[in-house]
């Protein structure tokens, strides 16, 4: 979408807010391709129609070139022509430029740069600042300072690694169903970070053993060519003794390995060629038995008041380890970890919710926001959006979260 076409929704959106009729606009949205069914949902279940009305039009600037003039032509399809009218004069008026206080031109040698994020311009002279969007011939604006929150650099190519353990069928002995549904969630994450310039290695059906062999196979590896890391795990789960992050993951035969084991396989201290750099864990797992029922609200749907018969949880009962059984690097003398990132399917204690016919709603919501967002976004922005998404579903509940040990914002490479 062109600069103009946004500012002319930015400027539009208190009047689209207040007399938007959002209901007729879903199928036409969808039709035309703009958004698909899932992103529909979400911004359905933003709140009121104001609410819905303001999601739609902050989204919409992401939609692509077309977005603007087909949001138009479906504007006068549904009777609300006056607002598609109102947008035009707005897209065709002129920006008003910032008024500055007594500048005046300077000779000076600029090595420009541009933050692609922010738009802010920076220079390499002795300046404060410049305010963004200005010429950098208007030197010296003492009153401007420009403060900018740096991300993590993702030129890679392939940007990173992604490891996903996809842990279907259990042995008879470990007392674990079978995982239906979790072969989707794997497609569905392969496709995703494949798209985002990630190579893809993906492990089924490994014993507790195996899957630690093979994490520490992915942190011996020399990364120094690489931007990131991502490990997902897909498996049942529980509740573990923890000094760092919280909860555990089961192999197939029935032995749980305790998330800070796996995190800390990646450290610092453990895995020199990712020092400094985003290492992200996306936890498919139970954190324990227990079953939100919610806050008292109306349900979207009616398919919404019954889980019914294809639900299922990934959850297994905690039992209290005897003995000292700490892991030699998850004690509390390890080095605090940094530019990591591990996010939970669901609150610690509580069950993960997935369908037999369309995987979990973790997984499914990630993927969703991952889509439609990773060009924009930066992570832990799109993580609220899951968590949002995911809070909405269903009779029981489930909210999704994580430990943030980032030091900086991570932007996927699109």
């Amino acid at each position: 979408m062109e600069e103009q076409q946004r500012r002319a929704l930015r400027r539009g959106r208190a009047r689209l807010v207040a007399a938007l009729r959002v209901e007729p606009l879903w199928d036409p949205l969808e039709q035309r391709g703009l958004f698909t069914r899932p992103m529909l949902e979400e911004l359905r279940s933003a709140g009121s129609r104001g609410e819905q009305a303001r999601q739609l039009i902050i989204d919409l600037e992401t939609r692509g070139m077309q977005a603007f003039p087909a949001f138009l032509s479906i504007l006068r399809d549904t009777g609300q022509g006056d607002l598609a009218e109102m947008l035009i004069q707005e897209c065709e008026s002129r920006p008003v430029l910032p008024q500055l206080p007594d500048l005046r031109p300077v000779e000076l040698e600029w090595e420009e740069k541009q933050c692609k994020r922010c738009g802010v311009f920076l220079a390499n002279s002795n300046m404060e600042g410049v305010a963004a969007g200005i010429p950098l011939t208007w030197a010296r604006v003492q009153e401007v300072r420009i403060f900018i929150i740096l991300d993590y650099e993702m030129k890679a190519d392939p940007c990173g690694r992604c490891l996903i353990l996809n842990n279907v069928n259990f042995s008879r002995d470990s007392g674990l169903s079978t995982r239906e549904g979790s072969d989707i969630d794997c497609e569905k994450l392969e496709r995703r970070f494949k798209a985002l310039r990630f190579t893809i290695l993906t492990r089924r059906d490994l014993k507790a053993q195996e899957m630690v062999l093979e994490l520490q196979k992915l942190s011996r590896w020399d990364h120094s060519a690489l931007d990131c890391c991502i490990v997902v795990i897909l498996s049942h789960g529980c509740q573990t003794s923890h000094i760092q992050f919280p909860g555990g993951v089961y192999g197939t035969d029935g032995k749980p390995i305790p998330i800070e084991k796996i995190v800390n396989y990646f450290n610092g201290s453990n895995c020199p060629s990712l020092r400094g750099k985003p290492k992200l864990f996306f936890i498919q797992a139970c954190g324990g038995e227990q079953r939100d029922q919610g806050f008292v609200v109306d349900c979207d749907s009616p398919e919404d008041e019954d889980p019914g018969g294809s639900l299922e949880s990934d959850a297994t009962p905690f039992q209290v380890p005897s003995g000292n059984v700490d892991e030699p690097d998850a004690i509390a003398s390890l080095p605090t970890p940094s530019d990591i990132l591990v996010s939970y399917s669901t609150f610690p204690g509580f069950v993960s919710w997935r369908e037999k016919s369309s995987g979990s709603w973790y997984v499914e919501m990630l993927d969703s926001v991952l889509e439609q967002y990773a060009h924009s976004e930066d992570l832990l922005n799109m993580l609220l959006r899951v968590a949002n998404a995911v809070s909405a579903k269903g009779r029981y509940k489930q909210i999704p979260g994580c430990f943030n040990f980032l030091r900086k914002k991570f932007f996927f490479a699109c």
